[in-house]
């Protein structure tokens, strides 16, 4: 990603934008649908409090900006629509984080984030079988409101720890 700005013509360079954010969450879903803690951790920059426009359009890079908050709301939406299928159908899911990644082409006009890559790891509290936790992955993405208000392509690569 490109980080500096033309300052003769106060124009961006020619480049492609990614847009980084980390969540992380942890408790058990086990304990049912109505019990389980909602609450986690989205990472941004290096503070949610305050926002501004990415560095490559002249904002400050300590401060989350917009594509991030949209690559975070993808992933959160994703992770509490996966903890509800999950404690609906009796997986007891102990740990949850992504790594989740937006990409915005210059090569696109209007630019726009087209893609979003979500890498769930998944950790279980009793052994599942992968084809179970696979589908409630795939459950979960058509059931986030976030997904299913974007245009942008979400691509899911996740990863478990303890299937049967």
């Amino acid at each position: 990603m490109t980080t500096d700005n033309d300052s003769r013509s106060g124009r961006c360079p020619v480049s492609d934008h990614s847009f980084t954010t980390t969540l992380a969450w942890s408790g058990s879903t086990g304990v049912g649908y109505d019990d389980y803690s909602r609450e986690h951790e989205l990472t941004m920059a290096s503070t949610a409090t305050r926002a501004s426009s990415d560095v490559a359009f002249r904002g400050d890079a300590s401060l989350p900006n917009p594509e991030q908050l949209l690559v975070a709301a993808a992933s959160s939406c994703q992770m509490l629509s996966f903890l509800a299928v999950a404690a609906r159908a009796r997986l007891d899911v102990v740990d949850y984080r992504d790594e989740a990644v937006g990409e915005m082409p210059e090569s696109e006009r209007p630019m726009w984030v087209t893609r979003i890559v979500l890498r769930p790891h998944i950790t279980l509290g009793s052994p599942a079988p992968r084809a179970k936790v696979e589908r409630l992955v795939e459950v979960a993405h058509r059931e986030c409101f976030i997904a299913q208000s974007l245009r942008s392509e979400i691509v899911l690569e996740p990863t478990f720890v303890g299937l049967a």
